[in-house]
């Protein structure tokens, strides 16, 4: 992936690109093709923090600046600051930014040309920075201020006198603790000095942060200056890091982490750069917490791991790779927590205990081990480590557990309490519930009755009796699930019934009684239900969460927290719901050359998406209304997962 001078010399376009190299713990760097940050997200070494899990932005940035033989200073940083002002401009030396493996920027002053790498060690909270003069009639010296932030990723700091600004310089490293909750920093290098003049850098304007309504000016300090006096041929170097071991070659980090890629494209099995850039996506949400917990980040930049959202993308990120054992991992570490029938829904950043707040999790834990069935044929895994948890989950929800989740005398599942939201659409903001979804909702029952089916053919592959139970229950659910969410009058399934009747509201969760391996409805229903999802729902870049002719539909997401809550569910288009409306598409219409041709029509526009938001990576979420712009994380887990999923199973 590449951008010229004409993307790169645009400043609004340009800070529309943002890149995200991750380190298999949670961490991260990212910022935008020029690096002008726009986030209080973004940083060169944004760190995961032991014992807390919480991130912490290090280091923000460096300053960059090229000082030729004739003394000419040319500043290669870009930074917005207050009253719309761009400075310096180094955005216009910028001839390149492409991603390959990793984000490489390729500047050019004059008749020097000078090439800057980043990326990050897998498994520790490091990230290398290096500059590679590739032309240079002579020497130049390049100077880099680092600046640092030291803060909780969620905030933003300012000048403070609380700031410890001693600095430790040591053989080719100094270190610093600005605070007493924050890490170490170690910055490494091979600079031929370093000038200790520290001072803040005021007022950064993240435009990304203006438009959430969220506080949007920050001030980082610089602890001093580093000088590489350098020529053609040289590269200095910058590594910056919160662990403290010794410097290991730059050749060996770099090389590690190009074949680390080049593995990940080749578990693809297609030479299709589509899969290619899904799969090394997929990667970065596949993580080692520091409390050693195999999981998965839900999105970058601010999710860190929810159960749901971990067990919908687990085939798509781990199976469709061949990733087996990483899969086993994360079913053992959700398995580990559940507690009376529920998987956690999420586990907390800052090592609390995990929240059980969810109705669905547990029924999507089903469908992952079928998944990984389908793959490995594992069945002494699950028959050693899941059987019994599967069976208390039926149990518990059969009987009764958190939330007044039960089933009901129909066989479908119930829940009772109106104030909590259990579903995956869950928004509430204070105390309104944006999308009440209490009582029977349509794809939490869909995955019920799935549940039953699967544990029925676990045990009937194992020779256990349990299966009649789950054979009779799975009859019973069937037999109610078309007679209470069946409109007739509308020719599609309710979304939602309880006590006040169905809730007749237009939304996609009705795909998953047609995308799941069992299906619930009879035929000429299920192409009714396509056929209107299709029309009323479907969009270039997967499906809206609420049909626009509904009063309550919100075709634009923006503004601040309050406003963009109360528009999350209520039309703004989710990109993981695709793959199963795919999947959903196939069954009912057959898998046939035209059929096959058109699905992936459905997923042209994902491929040109790559491009833009988050390079490489699918973005959380997406208006409803045209132009479908993308908002949102950047890098969403089961927007990843979802589309490499039903490309690989589908459409090869």
């Amino acid at each position: 992936m590449r951008f010229g001078r004409e993307v790169c010399g645009d400043f609004q376009t340009a800070i529309s690109k943002e890149w995200i190299e991750t380190n298999g713990l949670g961490g991260y760097a990212s910022s935008t093709i020029i690096g002008t940050n726009t986030r209080r997200y973004h940083g060169l070494l944004v760190a995961t923090a032991r014992p807390s899990l919480a991130r912490m932005v290090v280091l923000s940035k460096l300053e960059e600046t090229l000082v030729l033989k004739d003394g000419s200073r040319y500043n290669l940083s870009c930074n917005n600051y207050p009253g719309g002002i761009i400075h310096p401009e180094g955005h216009k030396y910028l001839e390149e930014f492409r991603i390959d493996p990793f984000p490489i920027f390729t500047y050019k002053v004059g008749d020097v040309v000078i090439e800057k790498a980043v990326f990050m060690v897998h498994g520790e909270n490091t990230t290398v920075i290096t500059y590679k003069i590739l032309k240079s009639p002579g020497y130049l010296e390049l100077l880099l201020r680092p600046l640092i932030a030291a803060r909780d990723y969620h905030w933003v700091s300012m000048e403070n006198s609380s700031f410890n600004k001693s600095v430790e310089r040591l053989e080719g490293y100094i270190k610093m603790k600005p605070y007493d909750e924050s890490p170490i920093i170690y910055l490494a290098n091979n600079a031929d000095r370093f000038e200790q003049s520290g001072y803040w850098y005021k007022s950064f304007e993240y435009q990304r942060e203006k438009e959430r309504g969220l506080e949007y000016h920050e001030d980082l300090y610089s602890p001093g200056e580093l000088g590489f006096l350098i020529k053609e041929g040289d590269k200095a170097y910058i590594v910056a890091s919160t662990e403290g071991r010794k410097m290991r070659s730059l050749e060996v980090l770099e090389s590690s982490e190009v074949l680390r890629h080049s593995e990940i494209a080749a578990a693809v099995d297609l030479k299709d750069n589509f899969a290619i850039q899904l799969a090394n996506a997929s990667d970065s949400f596949l993580i080692k917490r520091m409390d050693g917990l195999s999981t998965i980040v839900a999105g970058y930049h601010w999710f860190w791991d929810w159960g749901r959202d971990a067990l919908i993308s687990l085939p798509g990120l781990t199976l469709t790779l061949g990733r087996y054992d990483e899969a086993r991992d994360i079913l053992l570490a959700f398995a580990k927590y559940y507690d009376e029938g529920m998987i956690p829904n999420r586990f907390p950043e800052k090592a609390k205990e995990p929240e059980y707040n969810s109705v669905d999790s547990s029924l999507w834990f089903f469908w992952a081990i079928h998944k990984f069935l389908e793959y490995t044929n594992d069945y002494d895994f699950v028959e050693s480590n899941m059987l019994d948890c599967l069976e208390e989950i039926i149990q518990f929800y059969i009987n009764g557990t958190r939330y007044g989740i039960k089933m009901d005398r129909d066989g479908l599942i119930n829940t009772e309490d109106p104030d909590a939201q259990l579903t995956w659409m869950d928004a509430k903001i204070g105390g309104w519930v944006v999308t009440p979804r209490n009582g029977k909702a349509v794809e939490v029952n869909a995955l019920w009755y799935n549940a039953l089916r699967i544990m029925e053919d676990i045990c009937e592959k194992l020779d256990l009796k349990y299966r009649h139970e789950c054979a009779r229950l799975a009859h019973l659910t069937k037999k109610s699930f078309e007679i209470v969410f069946w409109n007739e009058s509308g020719g599609y399934l309710y979304d939602c019934v309880n006590e006040e009747g169905p809730d007749r509201s237009l939304r996609p969760n009705q795909i998953f009684a047609l995308s799941l391996p069992y299906r619930l409805i009879g035929k000429e229903k299920e192409r009714k239900v396509i056929d209107m999802v299709g029309k009323e729902l479907l969009t270039p870049y997967g499906l809206r969460s609420l049909s626009p002719g509904d009063r309550n539909y919100r075709g634009i997401y923006s503004g601040d927290q309050r406003m963009r809550d109360a528009c999350y569910h209520q039309g703004t288009v989710w990109p993981w719901l695709l793959g199963h409306f795919i999947t959903a598409y196939l069954n009912v219409y057959g898998r046939n050359k035209n059929t096959r041709q058109e699905a992936r029509r459905f997923l042209a526009p994902l491929r040109e998406h790559l491009k833009d938001a988050g390079l490489g990576t699918i973005s959380e979420i997406f208006d409803g209304d045209p132009p479908y712009n993308p908002k949102g994380a950047i890098s969403q887990a089961w927007s990843v997962a979802e589309i490499l999923r039903v490309y690989k199973e589908e459409l090869q």
